[in-house]
């Protein structure tokens, strides 16, 4: 049987909760991934937050937000690929009023999420070594995203 182990790290003693939100625009080419782990990373420094709870929230149907390897850039193609599969364009929806990309681009942001929550430790997001955060446009054609960030801790 394995086992897990939980060390707890609590906040020190008397240091007061703090929040900081900001918005993050990010400028999209048409279907892929943008990888946002650096902006996000920044925002955290300048926060002067150490440690917390940093949230991400994509205020669009169709683009998303995930966590994946930032090293490989094979995985985003096979990831795109896969999506392609699950939610293909031309397939006959009967939502097609914004175009035969809008509907297949609604069922992957349901797939992927619109949200991320990521902890923060000693004043970093704690990702994985291969790790990065990244934005996912699913519309054919380029656009102006907005990802709320709201960083919570002492």
């Amino acid at each position: 049987m394995s086992r897990a182990a939980l060390r707890v790290e609590p906040v020190a003693a008397g240091s007061a909760l703090r929040q900081v939100l900001g918005r993050l625009a990010v400028e999209t080419s048409g279907p892929g991934f943008t990888d946002i782990t650096a902006p996000l990373a920044r925002f955290v420094a300048e926060s002067g937050i150490a440690n917390g709870l940093l949230t991400l929230l994509c205020r669009h149907t169709s683009a998303s937000l995930l966590i994946q390897e930032n090293a490989d850039p094979d995985v985003r193609r096979d990831l795109a690929a896969a999506l392609d599969r699950l939610a293909p364009r031309g397939a006959p929806y009967v939502h097609d009023a914004e175009g035969p990309d809008d509907m297949p681009a609604h069922i992957r942001a349901m797939l992927t999420g619109a949200s991320l929550s990521i902890p923060v430790l000693c004043g970093r997001p704690a990702l994985g070594t291969w790790q990065g955060v990244y934005l996912a446009e699913h519309r054919d054609a380029p656009h102006r995203r907005e990802v709320i960030v709201n960083l919570t801790g002492a």
